[in-house]
């Protein structure tokens, strides 16, 4: 055995031949090391050799032998926290924190000169979530934070209650926890975009030393399911089996191998050899609906035709009529590409059998109780024999809205009788896991001279992939807030989801209004170009107003509500900002072009079909508050904002409610955490449920002490009857003695749906020649009601504005003609570094909503949709050219301007 000395601590290990450190130091469980690439992309795994850092997923584990090893648990070998995790609690520079122990051990070796260019100096270590800011803030020893004060929690920037375990490497992540017997999976996946498995030969896989088990379609439940999580599972169709005979696109599992170590599990897979015969295969999802293209899935399981899964349309008023009536029309076809998630923590899962004989899985999932329901169909268990929970979960931006890892872990633990664990790849991620749907919108929309709009035409095609999952969802979204964004008495809209061979298409971030919001806002402009007016006055004048129907295409009622209306006073923001300027001049030069451009976006908070939650809460006898929510934090901030709603209504800090999420056996239930429902939904039922703890309380001290009820109230860690005060200690040990429990619990659900707003306003340059853009102002305005967390609400705004000029600008999935991904790699499918990411001023609209939890309504999601359009517009502006199909990458603007 080879002795490594890892944080001041002996440890005796013996590296497999070819093992990296990283590796390593995870099979000696010290966890804060992650893996996010294991290419040496992204940085989450970096420690220090002998004081300097390096990213430990490319360094063989023998290099380490004889050389001092120091990781995040060891930054502060005398239990205080180093000066820079303590910067980073001030700032809160991080949101999942799957990335910032790596960020941290980077930043922390950086001199004086390398902190002036953090672009440069950071440039290995990637963030999701943040964009960022804070990260930049912590480095510049920014505080973020306010005191944690009873009484006053609504509306304070209070940090995140594990911050201290994220920056010190304690917090446990999905895959961040030791067990024994452990075996692992891997699955073989098809390099072909349509072929059926015509046999699968496993004697040889089987021979590799250490396999246990290889499963193939020949052996798992042949029950169809969808791998999307809903309320109303009937909105995705199930044409997913654990392992099919058919595969749909390049990517698709085909076999699983399960093993002692993951190296055998590999070699097993490659071991594997599978004869396919190859079916034709369609990519487009206009060639997939001709009468003569292949057919991918049965009409036993699928209705639909010609590959539709679904089609959606409707008119309001009369378009023909609308049109007539137009002093200018504008008609163009725009396009969006498809983008992966990169939550930087893959998706996993382990499962086991407990004790008490009853299935446990632990998972990275945004919706751990639909996942039990699915697994329980799947496998034939009743719901009550399943246990599914999160701990914390590394990112998720709706790629973890799916149950893509949980079912072949728990299969394969029923089969073998011990604990599975399978962790997905970055590679796997790109190929195997879902993606933005990709459409293609065509606008025509005509309006008078005056700016009023008179008719609004959209057809859209949704590339669906080769699975069907948030198709119909992500179809009705597009074709929903983004049209319904503006007044206009004729509006008509198609449009269809489509099977393909190419990789599914999922939950994603803007949930398909991402799409069809980039269309309408550059058509918006076109019009106001043509017609000679501001973008910001076209808008004004035609953006819904209160009193207005909310209506796309569909005359039938809805629950969409303004709650509040801040729209106006968001394009107020946006204008006075970008008209007052940031002294960022365009470079010199003839060659370089200045434009500025602004979208909006509207978003129904919320799902149109079903979502509940529940929470409970009890009084300790410590007098603190305990709350179980079912909601899922995966740096979406949600677990401080439940904490904030019940200690504003408590009249406590925050501090003193302790909180548990995600546990289908601790927490109540809870649809998931996705489309915008953290808040508006989980907060809610927070909300009713610690009002009525308090009115539990004030009843119980009413009694107990002869006082009136509307003579009492709670005063932090007490309640004041008349002129007596009792604690809240005191009166939980009175309530013992006659079996009062002080345990509550509500529930809530979707209705009505509030609306929020955003605007972004981009000032820019661009390169005529070579396609280069420079992005000088970035101006980003949101209609959130009350910001429970204003901090936490400009950094999910930071992360999304971020990842909307990823969209835009960087990211870039590239397929062959095979529908095979030729860039499965962080290094070759960017998403945004420090360097790639502006600075964007955030701004709040004052406003108050009478419909969300104490005013606030939902913030996360919809920052994303209005900034690709902005920049097209901004292009436009700019360069005189429509750029009409994402990403706006140099080759595609060089082919453009060429000729001009």
């Amino acid at each position: 055995m080879t002795e490594y000395s890892i944080n001041g601590r002996a440890y005796a290990a013996e590296p497999a031949p070819g093992q990296c450190l990283r590796t390593l130091l995870r099979d000696l469980e010290v966890f804060g090391v992650k893996k996010g690439c294991d290419s040496g992309d992204c940085g989450a795994c970096t420690v220090h050799i002998d004081g300097k850092p390096f990213h430990s997923c490319l360094v063989p584990a023998f290099r380490a032998e004889g050389r001092e090893v120091t990781t995040i648990e060891g930054l502060s070998p005398c239990g205080q926290k180093h000066a820079l995790q303590q910067a980073f609690h001030d700032a809160q520079g991080f949101q999942c924190g799957f990335c910032t122990a790596g960020m941290i051990m980077t930043a922390v070796t950086l001199t004086e000169a390398q902190k002036s260019d953090l672009p440069h100096a950071l440039k290995g270590n990637l963030c999701r979530c943040t964009g960022y800011r804070s990260i930049k803030d912590a480095l510049n020893g920014v505080c973020n934070i306010e005191a944690d004060l009873a009484g006053k929690a609504l509306g304070a920037s209070l940090p995140n209650p594990f911050t201290d375990t994220i920056l010190t490497g304690t917090a446990r992540y999905t895959m961040d926890i030791a067990v024994a017997d452990l075996l692992h999976l891997k699955v073989l996946r098809s390099p072909h975009a349509h072929a059926r498995i015509v046999g699968i030969d496993r004697q040889a896989a089987l021979a590799v030393p250490g396999v246990v088990a290889v499963y193939t379609w020949e052996d798992v439940p042949g029950r169809r399911f969808s791998s999307a999580l809903h309320e109303d599972h009937l909105v995705d169709p199930d044409d997913i089996l654990l392992l099919d005979n058919v595969a749909r696109f390049s990517g698709q599992r085909v076999a699983a191998v399960v093993a002692e170590t993951e190296a055998a599990a590999e070699a097993g897979c490659r071991a594997l050899h599978v004869d396919y015969e190859i079916l034709p295969a369609v990519f487009d999802p206009v060639l997939a609906m001709r009468p003569d293209a292949p057919i991918l899935h049965d009409k036993d399981y699928v209705a639909g035709s010609n590959n539709i899964f679904c089609t959606l349309q409707g008119e309001i008023g009369d378009v023909a009529k609308g049109f007539a009536q137009a002093d200018v029309v504008h008609e163009q076809t725009y396009s969006t590409s498809r983008v992966q998630h990169v939550h930087l923590e893959t998706h996993g899962s382990i499962a086991w059998k407990g004790e008490d004989g009853r299935w446990h899985v632990r998972t990275s999932s945004q919706g751990p109780f639909a996942v039990r329901q699915k697994l329980a169909y799947v496998m034939g268990l009743s719901p009550r024999d399943l246990h599914v929970f999160t701990e914390r979960v590394g990112g998720g931006f709706g790629g973890k809205q799916e149950m893509v890892s949980e079912d072949l872990v728990l299969f394969a633990t029923m089969k073998l009788g011990r604990p599975v664990k399978w962790e997905w790849t970055r590679e796997e991620e790109f190929i195997g896991a879902t993606t933005r749907h990709q459409m293609t919108t065509r606008v025509k929309i005509g309006a008078r001279k005056d700016g009023t709009l008179t008719a609004l035409d959209v057809e859209v095609f949704s590339n669906t992939g080769a699975y069907g999952g948030h198709g119909s969802e992500t179809l009705a979204a597009a074709m929903a807030s983004p049209i319904a964004a503006y007044r206009c008495a004729n509006k008509k809209g198609i449009g269809h989801a489509v099977y393909t061979n190419m990789t599914p298409g999922g939950g994603f971030r803007g949930y398909g209004a991402s799409q069809t919001t980039f269309a309408i806002e550059c058509a918006i402009d076109e019009l106001a170009r043509r017609l000679g007016i501001d973008p910001f006055a076209m808008r004004r004048l035609n953006v819904v107003q209160p009193g207005d129907n909310i209506e796309s295409i569909w005359k039938e009622a809805s629950d969409a509500s303004f709650g509040s209306h801040g729209i106006g006073e968001c394009l107020d923001i946006v204008e006075r900002e970008l008209a007052k300027g940031n002294g960022v001049a365009k470079p010199e030069g003839a060659d370089w072009a200045e434009g500025r451009g602004v979208a909006l976006a509207m978003l129904e908070c919320g799902p149109p079909t079903e979502h509940r939650s529940g929470a409970e809460m009890h009084l300790k006898a410590d007098g603190s508050y305990f709350l179980a929510c079912g909601s899922t934090e995966m740096g979406n901030g949600i677990t401080t904002a439940h904490k904030q709603i019940a200690a504003s209504i408590l009249g406590t800090r925050a501090d003193d409610v302790g909180i548990i999420n995600a546990d289908t056996d601790r927490t109540p239930y809870d649809t998931g955490t996705f489309a915008s429902t953290g808040v508006v939904v989980a907060g809610k039922a927070v909300h009713l449920t610690a009002e009525a703890m308090a009115q539990d309380i004030l009843d119980f001290a009413s009694r107990h002490t002869d006082v009136p009820m509307d003579q009492c109230r709670l005063d932090n860690d007490g309640v004041i009857c008349g002129n007596r005060r009792i604690s809240l200690v005191d009166l939980h040990a009175e309530g013992a003695k006659v079996d009062h429990r002080f345990t509550v619990g509500r529930r809530a659900y979707l209705s009505p749906r509030t609306i929020a707003f955003n605007v972004q306003g981009v000032r820019l340059a661009v390169h005529r020649v070579t396609g280069e853009i420079r992005v000088l102002h970035s101006v980003h305005a949101a209609d959130i009601g009350l910001p429970i967390n204003p901090m936490q609400c400009r950094g999910q705004l930071d992360g999304a504005v971020s990842m909307g000029y990823g969209w835009a600008l960087v990211e870039n999935m590239v397929h062959d003609d095979e529908g095979r991904m030729v860039n499965p790699q962080l290094r070759n499918c960017r998403i945004p570094t420090l360097a790639d990411t502006p600075h964007t001023d955030i701004f709040f609209a004052e406003t108050t909503d009478s419909i969300g939890p104490l005013g606030a309504k939902s913030q996360g999601e919809c920052g994303i949709n209005p900034v690709a359009p902005a920049v097209s517009n901004a292009l436009a502006d700019a360069t005189g050219v429509r750029f009409a199909h994402l990403p706006f990458t140099p080759d595609r603007l060089f082919t453009q301007l060429a000729g001009r």
